[in-house]
């Protein structure tokens, strides 16, 4: 959601640590090149599975979070949720192409930050997804 505020290393550490311990969290490390970019993710909140993503600003702007995201995505099953600062528009953009649907807005509340951000809240259903393999496999014809 890019709102969080940055963490120590030893509080960033801890939080990477809860994660990889639950099984039931998907975390995939982003390789570009031979470096790492980022890391894209799925787990369950509130009985929906949701996904996210971290891209290092100096590798934005490449498709990187959307391949990401997309590879990820043929891995999980359906629905899939999203949610995002509205003020985020590369992100917003990502999960686009990836074929999530707008549902509609919301506070999300930082604990961190003691206050609440608006956010876009996102989709992805089965058909949709079908649908976007498909498009994927045709050629234009000249």
């Amino acid at each position: 959601m890019a709102l969080f505020p940055a963490r120590d290393r030893e509080a960033f550490d801890a939080h990477w640590r809860r994660i990889l311990a639950d099984p039931s969290v998907t975390v995939r490390t982003i390789d570009y090149d031979g470096a790492v970019a980022g890391n894209v993710g799925s787990w369950e909140q509130e009985g929906r599975q949701l996904v996210g993503y971290w891209i290092g600003r100096e590798f934005w702007g490449r498709g990187i979070a959307t391949s990401a995201l997309s590879q990820l995505v043929a891995e999980l099953g359906r629905p899939l949720y999203a949610w995002v600062a509205r003020s985020n528009l590369g992100s917003i953009r990502v999960l686009e192409k990836c074929g999530f649907q707008w549902t509609g807005v919301g506070l999300y509340r930082i604990r961190a930050l003691k206050s609440s951000a608006p956010i876009d809240r996102f989709r992805l259903e089965r058909s949709i997804w079908a649908s976007l393999k498909s498009w994927g496999a045709s050629r234009r014809v000249a």
